[in-house]
């Protein structure tokens, strides 16, 4: 996976572009990540609850955390 996917979606979120992490949830191929962005979309656009919106939110964040960590970091120095 690229790591630029994560820092991308990071980006997205904290800035609010909404239509450049549906395009980034649809280039993706981490399909974990896609269906965390469809799912907090989903819940940002068509909220029924708060807390669900909340959740989602809070559940695309983690998984962006993780996968950065776990993520080989490209190096430029080797």
């Amino acid at each position: 996976m690229s790591h630029y996917d994560y820092d991308k979606a990071l980006h997205f979120m904290i800035w609010g572009q909404w239509d450049d992490l549906l395009v980034l949830m649809v280039r993706t191929r981490d399909e974990f990540l896609s269906k965390k962005i469809e799912t907090f979309l989903h819940s940002a656009y068509y909220p029924s609850k708060q807390s669900e919106m909340l959740e989602s939110h809070e559940a695309l964040l983690s998984y962006i955390d993780h996968a950065q960590a776990t993520t080989l970091q490209p190096s430029f120095f080797t």
